[in-house]
């Protein structure tokens, strides 16, 4: 039987609280609704287990995880009926880099460390990059703040033989996957593309953090989309919606003969649903990864990620 990727998880939002959420309910239900990949590298959906949680929040340090992920602001619904403890305390997080070898120290024992953190703070995400060299364990990069973009950290984790994987969560269905698989499919098709437009709505935390810090995402989506005819308008936070989103896109193309061609499409999603359906993937493939031997950047990560090595920062 093959041993559970152990996890550490920085961040005890929305997205950490449908991650752990999801692995209790997919360990009692065996259900296989919602699941890209059964199994990576001989690990199921609920071959993860989380030994560590590092959270802000005085309302989240030094309490249960489980616990901890129904806390204000935290707005994602239950999935499931009441969650035993898990035996995880959530830790303080890092304030600046002199706390490095602190955590570095608390993530004895995982082989990976899952950044999911809010956008917009640099500085800290390199921080937890440092601890996790120093640890020994691998790094995935959830927020648009660049790090695997970064040639020189690349080649730091590649010569520690550590997996570095990032940067920004292309979501299991969201607005940037949805609106470059349209533009792929216009050009397949052999339409001419005029003009794009997307508008995203939410309502957790993360949204209104990226209202006020939204100038690496704004990127990371024009990296996701790939087209530079595409309009990224700034994020709307609306605390109405709670854990939803809800997104329009808006595509203008030319057909035969200059004929027009208009489409708009509305999406509505569980955003952190969105974030948990992939981060389960690249947690697997980084502790799989880890466990052969590969370090540095791993290209099959590519599709699950906005800004992954080669696009700009």
């Amino acid at each position: 039987m093959i041993e559970s990727a152990k996890v550490a998880v920085v961040g005890v939002g929305n997205n950490t609280s449908a991650l752990v959420q999801g692995l209790h309910f997919y360990r009692r239900t065996g259900s296989l609704v919602g699941i890209h990949r059964a199994e990576v590298a001989g690990l199921g959906v609920g071959d993860v287990d989380v030994v560590a949680a590092f959270a802000l929040s005085d309302a989240k340090v030094g309490t249960d995880l489980h616990e901890a992920i129904f806390q204000p602001p935290n707005n994602f619904p239950r999935l499931d009926a009441e969650l035993p403890p898990s035996g995880v305390t959530v830790q303080r997080g890092l304030v600046d880099a002199t706390e490095i070898a602190r955590v570095a120290q608390a993530l004895k024992g995982a082989e990976v460390l899952l950044y999911s953190a809010p956008s917009g703070r640099p500085e800290t995400v390199r921080a937890y990059a440092e601890a996790a060299l120093r640890a020994g364990v691998a790094f995935v990069n959830t927020t648009s703040d660049g790090v695997a973009r970064d040639p020189s950290w690349v080649d730091r984790f590649e010569a520690a033989g550590l997996p570095l994987l990032g940067d920004d969560l292309a979501s299991q269905f969201g607005t940037s996957v949805v609106h470059h698989a349209l533009l792929r499919l216009l050009q397949e098709r052999g339409l001419t593309l005029v003009s794009s437009y997307q508008v995203n709505l939410g309502g957790t935390e993360d949204f209104r953090n990226l209202v006020e810090n939204p100038n690496t995402k704004q990127r990371s989506k024009a990296n996701a989309v790939g087209s530079d005819r595409v309009e990224m308008a700034p994020l709307g936070y609306l605390p109405h919606l709670g854990s939803q989103k809800i997104a329009h896109l808006n595509v203008e193309a030319q057909g035969w003969g200059g004929t027009a061609v208009s489409l708009d499409v509305k999406l509505k999603v569980h955003d952190p649903s969105g974030a948990a359906g992939v981060n389960i993937d690249l947690v697997r493939m980084a502790a799989a990864a880890l466990r052969a031997g590969r370090g540095g950047y791993l290209p099959e990560a590519a599709s699950m990620l906005k800004s992954p090595p080669g696009t700009a920062i």
